[in-house]
């Protein structure tokens, strides 16, 4: 339900964001006792923005602790705060403040990528693994379809629960999902908007192997196109097929362009070849006679 005029959003807090409690307080941990999240899905770029951030800790230090959690070999492990800590070792910090809480795998996974997937200008990769690995997690907490309603009262997938928490729909969740299917390769190419994210999602349910030869047909063209795939993979729907049959495919859709129809006599060319009382539409039923003569001639 929208708000009514005059009110005020009440966005969430860092705190919130990361699940800290007021109560809990930080503590001061050496980083190289810290090792990054299992498979973490957003990237830490030594980018201009890391630099800003770099320079903002060697004047005021890490304001806002990380979030860390103790895994099953009774290490750190760093839940929320991959940047800060990267930040923190380039301004030359041995430590960092962070708050030590008990969460489960499942627990650890949610909170990770509800801190994470607030930032601005995420890779579609980085959505793609967030996406799938906190929908993986939503379901093994329970949160199943039979349990689940929505506002209408009506029962809710977990991937239109989730959709609604990061702002998507739930097919769009799916789609940035299949991204998780490409080879490294491609997904680069889709970071770096070389591959349209459409063709990718179509690319996504072809076999890894096929995948390597389009990566390759793209390295040596520079491009590829939607038609390109569909024949493929419609191609790919009566079985499997060798490099060179794709090769083929893809050139004969690139070749396969309209014929243009349109055709234009100038009245110069065609008054010299009947008498000067035939109109323009005795000279339409001639030609047309002719033609129909032709036609069957070439068909004897």
């Amino acid at each position: 339900m929208k708000n009514r005029s005059g009110e005020k959003i009440k966005l969430a807090s860092i705190d919130e964001l990361l699940g800290v409690v007021n109560e809990e307080s930080a503590m001061e941990i050496e980083i190289s006792k810290i090792h990054p999240f299992k498979n973490h899905p957003f990237k830490v770029l030594d980018d201009e923005k890391m630099q800003d951030l770099v320079e903002s800790v060697k004047i005021n230090g890490v304001l806002t602790p990380v979030l860390l959690r103790m895994d099953e070999n009774e290490e750190y492990e760093m839940v929320s705060g991959h940047r800060r800590m990267h930040a923190a070792q380039l301004a030359g910090l041995t430590t960092i403040p962070a708050i030590v809480r008990e969460l489960s795998d499942d627990d650890a996974i949610v909170a990770m990528v509800d801190a994470n997937i607030q930032r601005e200008e995420l890779l579609p990769s980085e959505k793609a693994f967030a996406y799938k690995m906190k929908l993986d997690a939503m379901k093994r907490q329970g949160s199943r379809t039979d349990l689940t309603l929505c506002q209408s009262g009506t029962k809710s997938r977990t991937d239109q629960l989730l959709g609604e928490q990061v702002g998507e729909s739930a097919r769009s969740v799916q789609r940035y999902i299949r991204l998780t299917e490409l080879i490294p390769e491609l997904l680069d190419l889709v970071d770096n908007k070389k591959l349209q994210f459409t063709v990718a999602v179509d690319i996504s349910y072809i076999d890894k192997e096929v995948q390597e030869w389009i990566y390759e047909y793209i390295s040596d063209t520079g491009f590829i196109k939607p038609k390109q795939i569909a024949a493929l993979r419609n191609q790919l729907n009566d079985g499997p097929i060798n490099q060179i049959q794709m090769l083929s495919i893809f050139n004969n859709c690139v070749m396969a362009k309209k014929v243009s129809r349109s055709l234009t006599f100038s009245e110069k060319k065609l008054t010299k070849y009947f008498p000067d009382d035939y109109t323009a539409k005795d000279m339409e039923q001639v030609i047309e006679s002719l033609l129909e003569k032709w036609m069957q001639e070439q068909s004897c």
